[in-house]
């Protein structure tokens, strides 16, 4: 790579980092400049995935007066995304490149329009319940459809991870009755967990280019932590437009490309 290529690396991973934990588009940054550059698709996925282990360690801080909301919750789904997420890294090795480019758009988009029309089906199930005489408590546990879910989430994100933020954020903003603010905090380390344990296979495995690696690393992790500090502070409903907007940007520039 060249000086310029380096400098735009690192830019991507300042981006990265603050998409990351703000609406979770992050990969869609990253991983384009890492092809730009020169890298291999299966080289550029690893070590894109590698690289933005820092953005969740950052993300993490900024949003830790939120993780101490529902600790029980993060840990759990920290825990279930993280197995997610070595099966990801296993299919990335084990399947032929892009085998999900097809499908990815779409998945984007629908989780998409869960996010955004999340409170008034949530409203709904909860009118559902009471008219059933059922259990109108908060739901601070994952369901087992949801833990379903969850650990899926971690398998895309393991594996590839464009928009998988998006998708675990509608995932639990559908089954959890927490504050989306906190749900944000609880995705961010979700997706670190399992790109931690992705990142922990591919060291041992897979073709890494370290330089990238470094350029990502040293920059995402300041934009994770700068993003969380923004998001925390928005509105829901503004984070919620964000995190749709940014969806579905996302996915109709993979549709045209």
């Amino acid at each position: 790579m060249s000086g310029l290529d380096q400098l735009v690396v690192v830019l991507a991973g300042l981006g990265a980092g603050v998409l990351s934990t703000t609406v979770g588009v992050a990969s869609l940054l990253s991983f384009p400049v890492l092809l730009a550059v020169g890298l291999p698709p299966v080289v550029a996925n690893v070590s894109n995935t590698i690289g933005l282990v820092p953005s969740g360690v950052g993300g993490g801080l900024g949003y830790r007066e939120e993780l101490r909301v529902q600790p029980r919750v993060t840990v759990a789904v920290m825990v279930l995304t993280g197995l997610g997420g070595a099966a990801g890294a296993a299919l990335l090795l084990a399947l032929p490149p892009g085998v999900f480019e097809a499908i990815v758009p779409w998945l984007i988009l629908g989780t998409c329009l869960l996010v955004g029309i999340q409170p008034r089906l949530s409203a709904w199930l909860a009118d559902r319940r009471a008219r059933a005489g059922g259990e109108l408590r908060p739901r601070l546990r994952l369901s087992t459809p949801a833990t379903g879910f969850v650990v899926l989430t971690g398998v895309y994100g393991g594996y590839f991870g464009a928009g998988a933020g998006v998708m675990m954020l509608a995932t639990l903003a559908l089954a959890l009755d927490i504050d989306l603010r906190v749900l944000a905090g609880i995705r961010t380390t979700a997706l670190l967990a399992s790109n931690l344990v992705a990142a922990a296979v591919f060291v041992v495995v897979a073709e890494v280019d370290w330089r990238a690696v470094a350029l990502l690393s040293v920059s995402s992790i300041v934009g994770g932590y700068v993003g969380a500090r923004v998001a925390r502070r928005l509105p829901a409903a503004v984070l919620r437009a964000l995190v749709v907007a940014a969806g579905s940007t996302a996915s109709v520039a993979m549709l045209v490309r």
